[in-house]
């Protein structure tokens, strides 16, 4: 495998999507959906597979490229329409006439409502498509049941009903039908049935499910339990469905979609091709800044090289931005609807792109994932320089007893485990923690100016505004005020103090620099739980071991070296006792344990 197909396996996104495999001459051979794109596409090169067919598949493959979709559903009707499209050499060939179903309104006077795999350009509505028949099925029964639609093919011209050219059928006595064909129905009132049904077909269930309901309990008052059982397993299914699909619309038909996520460094521009409704392509495209270019100057420069790249002929574009591209382009910022989810599916991809290049860097380039680290973590902290250094505090006094604080330091934004240090509070009495942040503060800069370390360019002090007074208080007598940047961050909502600024700053919750400043607060309070606890087992060793006159610190020692635990010394026996201690020691230890 080569190294560059080994990066690309170790990034990908543990989400649902559809991934390609490409050969040497960059040639799409291999089309799959998955649920997690990670897990299967991995799979490939870790099992040993039983198929020659997919051990030569493996062999051939050059490059992986994915796209991310929000479920499995819309995985698996991208798998289709990119099966279709390029039909890779190891895809099983799927023909047009097995598509996936779709649900017809037809344009037609009295509308008639019907499920087809064919769908026919003459202005009918078409939603879906559906990746189950039985799913067609249930919204269908759904809407028979509620809405007295007709079943027949006649043409209902106004003219012809007059004429009385038509007469009701079966349907009409059954009481499935209102009978347009005869005129006891009008158009208008037809007309707000198939408004409902269109907003059932959108996903809108609320008004059906609010009379689906009121049905469910009345048939249950008249001791109706086996139809209101009905009623209720189409309620459950249609809470559970969704019905619009992000990856393929109709009306959405030759169209180009952009989007574009950026940083202090890089603009990442995601492309998506649609084309009869369906996506037939996703490229993202990697620009380096140069001179901090806004975002709208980065989408119009990538829009002109990737519509030109991929010979697009689309009349319309989306993006996220009014942009202007010339004469004969329309561009559509999208707000609402179909059009904004395909949009915001064009952004994740964007994003995952980003995600995975940060990685991809961390691990050919640790140096450079460093660098932008730092700079990122200036810009949000709003620092005079990078922290390269960082320092946080933590106390810990479970129940007031044994008060003991920890020192973290992180380099380059990774903890650097040699230079952590636990504190035990000596100057303070009780459970204070403004006086023990005051202490180890104090104590940690003193010994570092002492020494002549190096001092750190952050601190940053696990609590709120008291906890990040005292600590001040420390750098005032140390002379460091101001040539230290300090921040707290208080636990409940993630904020961070400032000195001297009541109003805290915060972050947001997906940003690196928060998580860094989580993973700091995280391990300075693992770490400093970790000595509270060595520090209370010592303490009770101690005093039941310090008790039995005679026995001092060294035979403590020697004692916990062979037999590990008080629990293993108290049932020691005598002769074992005095192979350690010797005779005397031995006799006074055992009789302690065995008074009775």
């Amino acid at each position: 495998m080569s190294p560059e197909l080994e990066l690309q396996l170790k990034t990908l996104p543990n989400a649902p999507g559809v991934y390609q495999y490409f050969d040497k001459n960059d040639v799409i051979i291999y089309v799959g959906k998955a649920k997690n794109l990670k897990k299967r596409v991995s799979s490939y090169f870790t099992k040993t597979h039983d198929s020659g067919k997919t051990r030569v598949l493996v062999k051939k493959i050059r490059s992986i490229k994915h796209i991310v979709v929000n479920t499995e559903s819309d995985a698996l009707l991208l798998e289709n329409n990119l099966i279709k499209k390029y039909k890779p050499r190891y895809n099983v060939l799927l023909k047009d006439d097995k598509s996936y179903p779709w649900i017809c309104l037809k344009n037609e006077r009295f509308p008639r409502i019907f499920p087809t795999r064919r769908m026919i350009k003459d202005g009918s509505e078409y939603f879906g498509p559906y990746t189950s028949m039985k799913t067609v099925g249930t919204l269908l029964d759904l809407i028979k049941g509620l809405y007295q639609i007709r079943t027949c093919n006649y043409d209902l011209a106004e003219e012809k009903i007059q004429a009385g050219k038509y007469k009701v059928c079966l349907e009409y006595h059954l009481g499935n039908c209102k009978g347009p064909c005869e005129g006891y129905e009008t158009e208008a009132h037809y007309n707000e049935n198939i408004t409902a049904i269109r907003d059932i077909l959108k996903g809108n269930f609320k008004a059906s499910l609010g009379q689906f309901k009121t049905q469910m309990k009345e048939l249950a008052n008249d001791m109706q339990f086996e139809e209101a059982q009905k009623i209720k397993e189409k309620i459950d299914v249609l809470e559970k469905y969704q019905s619009k699909s992000t990856v393929v619309n109709p009306k959405i038909n030759n169209v180009d979609v952009f989007s574009i996520v950026s940083d202090d460094s890089y603009g990442y521009v995601n492309f998506l091709q649609l084309s009869f409704g369906s996506i037939i392509r996703s490229h993202t495209l990697e620009i380096k800044k140069k001179l901090d270019e806004t975002d709208k100057e980065l989408l119009e420069l990538a829009i002109v090289e990737l519509r030109e790249r991929f010979n697009s002929q689309s009349k319309e574009v989306y993006t996220q931005m009014p942009l202007d591209l010339g004469e004969g382009i329309k561009v559509t910022v999208p707000q609402l609807g179909d059009k904004k989810r395909i949009l915001d599916l064009s952004e994740r991809n964007a994003k995952f792109y980003r995600l995975e290049r940060f990685k991809q860097i961390k691990i050919t380039d640790p140096d450079k994932h460093a660098n932008r680290i730092m700079a990122q973590m200036k810009t949000d902290l709003r620092l005079k320089e990078e922290p390269r250094h960082i320092e946080c505090f933590d106390n810990s006094n479970i129940q007031g007893t044994n008060p003991v604080a920890a020192c973290v330091v992180f380099k380059n934004g990774k903890p650097s485990k040699k230079d952590y240090r636990h504190f035990n509070i000596k100057t303070v009495e009780g459970p204070d923690d403004f006086a023990s942040m005051e202490e180890v503060v104090f104590r940690r800069y003193k010994r570092l100016l002492n020494e002549g370390e190096p001092l750190p360019q952050l601190i940053i002090i696990d609590g709120g505004k008291g906890q990040l007074s005292s600590a001040l208080k420390s750098l005032d007598l140390l002379g460091l005020r101001g040539k230290i940047a300090i921040i707290g961050i208080a636990k409940r909502l993630e904020e961070l103090f400032y000195p001297n600024d009541p109003i805290p700053l915060y972050l947001d919750k997906k940003s690196e620099t928060l998580k860094i400043i989580q993973q700091l607060r995280n391990e300075a309070h693992r770490f400093g739980i970790e000595h509270h606890r060595n520090r209370r087992s010592k303490g009770a060793l101690k005093t039941e071991l310090e008790s039995i006159s005679g026995i001092g610190e060294k035979t403590i020692v020697d004692l916990m070296k062979v037999f590990k635990s008080t629990k293993r010394i108290a049932n020691a026996k005598l002769d074992e006792l005095e192979a350690v201690v010797g005779l005397s020691r031995a006799q006074k230890i055992y009789q302690y344990y065995h008074k009775a």
